[in-house]
């Protein structure tokens, strides 16, 4: 195998998506995972970290961020913070510390730090912290609302992907692209080909950008 990935969040919509993905490409997958995944750790060249992350890891080239909870499921501010806030940035962190040159992050549609909402400040906060690391590419992609199926992934249905489910097939054409629902997989597609295919620098990839992937 030629490159390590870390990717973190596997467990989730996303992250199970890039997971796969990945584990197609005869690369080294380290998944930090709080508990075992066997469905994930089956997949060619996965293997699993204990989190939080050890103190030392080998040289990573890639490192994907797709961590995410809402308020509800937190059931606190501080608890929703310590996901999305401090435990990606941990791993953004400590791939850093690796030599790591490559960031691929899912964050939110309307992430922004002067926010007065605190899921878009939180995802907006983050966003700036991982740039200040200084990656030579940093590919950050903002999706709507998220289609799939997290009952499948023994994840509770967040309800405004539920109710996101259900209206998309009558109203996802009347919706505009920036804020229509994006299914999954093409949230992790478009993260992976812009890493793919854009040089160093930052990016942002927007939901309609997404839709077309």
């Amino acid at each position: 195998m030629s490159d390590t990935v870390l990717l973190a969040g596997a467990s989730g919509l996303v992250g199970g998506h890039l997971a796969c993905h990945l584990a197609s490409t005869e690369r080294r997958l380290l998944l930090p995972l709080r508990r075992t995944r066997a469905d994930l750790l089956a997949l060619p060249g996965a293997e699993a970290l204990s989190w939080p992350l050890p103190a030392k890891l080998p040289r990573i080239q890639l490192a994907l961020c797709a961590l995410g909870t809402t308020l509800a499921a937190a059931g606190s501010a501080a608890a929703f913070r310590a996901v999305d806030f401090d435990a990606a940035l941990a791993l953004a962190q400590a791939a850093r510390k690796t030599g790591c040159q490559r960031f691929g992050l899912v964050s939110a549609l309307g992430a922004d730090a002067g926010s007065r909402v605190l899921y878009k400040r939180v995802k907006g906060e983050l966003e700036q912290a991982v740039e200040a690391l200084g990656f030579d590419q940093l590919v950050i992609v903002q999706p709507s609302l998220l289609l799939g199926d997290r009952n499948a992934l023994a994840q509770a249905n967040r309800p405004a992907e539920a109710l996101a489910q259900r209206l998309a097939p009558v109203y996802a054409p009347l919706t505009p692209s920036r804020w229509r629902p994006v299914p999954a997989q093409l949230v992790a597609k478009g993260l992976l080909d812009a890493l793919a295919t854009r040089g160093a620098g930052t990016h942002r990839i927007g939901n309609a950008e997404l839709l077309r992937a």
